[in-house]
């Protein structure tokens, strides 16, 4: 291969380019700009996506990799910049989301000078990262770059930091690339082991009421149709997490529905009434089990997962099956024998019946009264056609959206969920919408939430990116409002909140938007709001104390399920 001396910046620039990325989020700044100045001249090559701050960065590279399944990458400086990077960089891990962030650094000769806008940026990250490291010389970008693109989308993918010091950015060295395939002690993919396999399978056919939970591992292995496939042939009802919405078609036949705290009532009982659990993909999280100590104590579990760490961390399981789930269903499916569990089907129905009747009937066509969160998002789905990008922040718009969008199609419903972070959805919204510009990307925000990141409304008008908010405006923080309310004799300790005009706020950055204040002139506003590919900032006053029912109260047991006024 011909080698040639060139900048580490520009190094830095040409082995993304031989990685695939044409998109870049960032934020200049001193300790950076080498990189920056050679970014310039790869504008035809790398689309870069100017953020209002470096959280937003992180953000809407994650918002991006979850809907593009692509990596995503962020470019910013150093000190202050790495800092406000942490909470995506955190949440990217916690979620297992690809995405690499470059941070600037003083030289090598001022390291550990206390220097101007220094700080020890790998001790910081590497707690919250798949990889960190710091490159020193330019003769180690290319290979850096490699190895943590490699690290962070394979096997349970995350993010990977790269320190950058400023004397690598400038000096030259000889460039050639070559992709990091492999890397001693890693190993994204564990080997399978054919008798967990004939195992699970065993279980599978014996079983007289299986059921199956998905999680977002069946997404990121991109293993939708092997999912169905192993669901058909044995006829096994599913139900999901919250990151693993979408990961089958809402009108699936054997789609169950939603688990944990504010799920579906039907999936969350028969957690504890069937015989053999098969997790795909999910890691057992507090919001899902509630109570371990009763927690599926009758069934034989299951578990397939790439990630060993998982396996027996919360809960104890009968047959672990280690790998990529696009290859150990398809092997454990080949082994089923066809089967018709309709009458343990059926049986979900009569939660089913009680749900609707006490909770969704009222939320999402309420007869009179406040609007409700559920009614809002219920007819966006629809307006939508079920084929949006739901984007969501973090609270009880969260959850509703969660709960009351359908899906047609997977990579469909962006949130954040280990981390549960507040200020999310904006900037997620943006770079899923860089990601999928032909979808319709839909935003559902609390007005404290929205508040958070409402800056990036900057990158949307310079981008202008047709992202649609719906804020669901109950002047309150809901969420805790809601546990004030339930748990702490209503004592509302600092949850109301006083708003601003958020329709002249988004105006200011030339974002059309309304307010609707009565039910009458809601459908005609969300006409308005998706006639076109323009952002739009649609706000709805909702009823103030509004509540996310079904709820499993924390610590409490999945059949511990409350329904509100019954």
């Amino acid at each position: 291969m011909d080698t040639k001396k060139i900048s580490g910046s520009q190094i830095l620039i040409e082995s993304m380019i031989r990685e695939g990325i044409d998109t870049i989020f960032g934020y200049p700044g001193g300790a950076i700009m080498p990189a920056f100045d050679a970014l310039f001249d790869y504008r035809d090559k790398i689309n870069h996506v100017l953020t209002r701050h470096e959280q937003g960065a992180t953000h809407a590279a994650e918002g991006y990799a979850l809907v593009s399944g692509k990596t995503g990458v962020c470019l910013i400086t150093s000190g202050p910049a790495a800092t406000n990077a942490v909470t995506g960089i955190s949440n990217a891990m916690l979620d297992s989301t690809p995405i690499v962030v470059i941070t600037g650094q003083v030289g090598s000769s001022l390291l550990g000078t206390d220097a101007f806008q220094e700080i020890d940026v790998v001790g910081i990250m590497q707690p919250v990262t798949k990889w960190a490291y710091q490159i020193r010389r330019a003769e180690d970008v290319a290979w850096a770059v490699a190895r943590a693109f490699y690290i962070a989308k394979t096997g349970r993918p995350g993010p990977v930091v790269l320190d950058f010091t400023k004397n690598a950015q400038t000096e030259k060295a000889e460039f050639s690339y070559k992709p990091c395939t492999f890397i001693r002690g890693y190993i994204p993919e564990p080997d399978v082991k054919q008798e967990r396999i004939a195992e699970a399978a065993k279980l599978i056919n014996a079983a007289k009421k299986p059921l199956a939970l998905v999680g977002q591992g069946v997404i990121l292995a991109k293993a939708e149709a092997e999912l169905k496939m192993f669901l058909e042939k044995a006829n096994i009802p599913a139900a999901w997490t919250l990151l693993g919405a979408s990961a089958m078609p809402s009108d699936f036949k054997l789609n169950m529905g939603f688990l944990g705290m504010h799920g579906n009532m039907a999936p969350n009982m028969k957690t504890n009434e069937c015989d053999v659990l098969i997790a795909i993909g999910m890691r057992f999280d507090d919001r899902v089990t509630g109570n371990l100590d009763t927690y599926a104590k009758q069934a034989k579990i299951i578990h397939l997962d790439i990630d060993r760490a998982e396996i027996n961390k919360n809960v104890q399981v009968d047959v672990p099956v280690l790998g990529n789930a696009k290859e150990t269903l398809p092997l454990i499916t080949k082994l089923l024998s066809k089967a018709n569990h309709q009458e343990w089907i059926d049986s979900f129905k009569v939660y089913d019946d009680k749900e609707y009747n006490t909770v969704i009937k009222k939320e999402i066509t309420p007869e009179n009264g406040e609007m409700t969160m559920g009614e809002v998002v219920h007819k966006v789905s629809e307006a939508t056609n079920h084929q949006a990008v739901v984007v969501t922040d973090v609270g009880q718009n969260q959850m509703m959206a969660a709960r009351y969008s359908k899906h047609s199609q997977t990579r469909s419903l962006i949130t954040s969920g280990g981390l549960g972070t507040m200020g999310f959805g904006l900037p997620a919204a943006v770079g899923a919408k860089v990601g999928a510009p032909d979808r319709t990307v839909c935003l559902f925000c609390g007005d404290g939430g929205f508040q958070m990141t409402i800056q990036e409304l900057g990158t949307i008008m310079q981008e202008k990116l047709g992202v649609k908010i719906i804020l669901l405006n109950n002047d309150f923080l809901g969420m805790v409002r809601q546990w004030q309310e339930m748990f702490f004799d209503e004592r509302y300790s600092f949850t109301e909140i006083d708003n601003p005009d958020f329709v002249a706020i988004a105006k200011a950055y030339n974002i059309d938007g309304t307010l609707v204040t009565k039910r009458k002139n809601l459908d005609a506003a969300i006409r308005d709001m998706l006639k076109d590919d323009k952002p739009y900032l649609l706000v709805v006053n909702v009823q103030k104390k509004g509540m996310v029912y079904p709820m499993i109260p924390a610590g409490a047991s999945v059949t511990d399920v409350l329904l509100g006024n019954e």
